[in-house]
């Protein structure tokens, strides 16, 4: 329960004395181009933490659009955490908390009072293979004391090249997907410049981007992946950078098929856009490894993460695409981290060798996609849609995200909000449930997602006579 704060509260800004900066930094009058233009006007510092906002009515006139599209950015906005409503006395602006506003939401601490925590999105310890036997066999074969010698184990450079879809020119180590990705973004993004991901996506994408001062422009997903018309329609803004996940898209789990592949191949080539695929699931996919860089070589790069298989602390991911790309990242961080350990390095292509861890990545693989597929089904006959794809995660449909997130919580449930993954509202909210971790008890969590599926939220007003003050109970 909150309280609406009272009238002597009120803040003597309007927001009307920043509506000229408001509209003239907005260039598309969308709810989407409204969003866009006021989440970096937030992020930015040139709207202030409290800064109070324009009326929707307010800034619907100025921009000559309907009040239903500003408040639909509004919307998009509050979920993401970057505006909130304060009732009569206005919309004021959120701290953004280091521009981590997004993957925070998700990475953040772990409440101990939840009896099943589905918001993670991380591997089930039970299903890495064990680290133990592999430790003992390679004893100080990867130890070096050069600082010049190759910064890739070429055992493993050569496990990547023959595992790699395509043939990549130039392979790289890193300390993870998420690092490639920082390390790519950082590299190929300038400030302004428009970058293609898909609608939803990981969060984090849309942070480092955030941080960059790019502009994340949505391209609309189905379960093979990228649509090549939404990819069309986002071309024209002549983006920079095209990131994507080829298979076991977090959070909806949709994967590239080869059909897809080469109907995005026909829209992308020729046009001067880097492609980065991000194949975060790496072997613990049930779906193909498809790559757009069979097709486009000369302009795709792509990482492969170990994380999800093998280990999340090995803390290693590949990187490998045309020499152009790849070389500027491996001589910037020269300067700092070096290079990925290769103690660490011989532990990963150990275990890619050898039968026994490559048995039980298999495995998991299969339990992954049993469990993922148990509670689909079980959603499915209680009337719940949820997506059908590769990986850990549901992407499942709900009538409102936030009532949904509190009937789970109310039955010690926990899940990620489905809005920290998206670029731009949907027609549908969501919430992404981890199912990796889920050993038993499908048919009960089947029917409180159901019950939590179907929760509108509902707002009471209590007026206390006489001091005009309302208290709201959202449920």
């Amino acid at each position: 329960m909150s309280t609406v704060p009272s009238a002597s509260r009120e803040s003597s800004d309007t927001g009307d004395d920043r509506l000229e900066d408001i509209v003239a930094a907005i260039d598309e009058r969308t709810a989407a181009g409204i969003a866009a233009a006021l989440s970096r006007l937030v992020t930015s510092g040139r709207l202030p933490i409290d800064a109070r906002l324009p009326t929707v009515r307010t800034l619907a006139r100025e921009l000559g659009a309907s009040p239903s599209t500003v408040s639909a950015a509004w919307g998009a906005l509050a979920r993401q955490g970057l505006i909130e409503s304060r009732g009569r006395l206005g919309t004021f602006v959120l701290p953004t908390h280091d521009g981590r506003q997004r993957y925070s939401r998700m990475s953040g601490e772990q409440p101990a009072n939840f009896r099943l925590d589905l918001s993670t999105g991380t591997p089930d310890p039970g299903l890495l293979p064990d680290l133990g036997p592999a430790l003992q066999r390679i004893g100080r074969r990867a130890q070096v004391s050069n600082y010049h010698d190759e910064h890739v184990l070429p055992e493993l450079q050569a496990h990547v090249r023959a595992t790699w879809p395509y043939p990549p020119e130039t392979v790289a180590i890193v300390d993870g997907a998420l690092d490639a990705l920082d390390r790519l973004v950082l590299a190929m993004v300038r400030f302004g410049d428009h970058v293609l991901v898909e609608n939803p996506t990981f969060p984090a994408v849309l942070d480092l981007l955030d941080q960059r001062g790019a502009r994340a422009v949505p391209v609309a997903v189905d379960e093979q992946g990228p649509l090549p018309g939404s990819v069309a329609d986002g071309l024209a803004l002549d983006p920079t950078v095209f990131v994507l996940q080829p298979r076991a898209q977090n959070p909806t789990g949709s994967s590239l098929t080869a059909t897809r592949v080469r109907a995005l191949a026909r829209v992308l080539r020729g046009r001067p856009v880097v492609i980065i695929e991000d194949d975060h699931a790496g072997d613990i996919a049930t779906t193909p490894d498809l790559s757009l860089g069979r097709h486009l070589p000369e302009q795709t790069v792509r990482i492969r993460s170990y994380s999800k298989s093998h280990g999340p602390d090995l803390r290693i991911a590949a990187l490998a695409g045309p020499a152009e790309l790849i070389d500027p990242v491996s001589r910037r961080r020269y300067l700092g981290s070096g290079w990925s350990s290769r103690l660490l390095q011989g532990l990963l292509i150990d275990l890619l060798n050898d039968p026994q861890a490559q048995a039980d990545i298999a495995r998991a693989r299969t339990t992954y996609g049993r469990r993922r597929e148990a509670l689909r089904t079980a959603l499915a006959a209680r009337g719940v849609r949820s997506s059908a794809g590769s990986g850990v995660n549901l992407w499942v449909e709900v009538a409102d995200e936030q009532a949904a997130l509190v009937s789970l919580a109310a039955a010690g449930v926990r899940a990620s909000p489905g809005s920290p993954f998206l670029v731009e509202p949907l027609a549908t909210q969501h919430l992404r449930l981890t199912t990796g971790h889920l050993k038993d008890g499908v048919a009960e969590l089947a029917d409180q997602v159901a019950d939590a599926a179907r929760m509108q939220r509902m707002t009471v007003v209590h007026r206390r006579p006489g001091n005009g003050v309302a208290t709201t109970v959202a449920r």
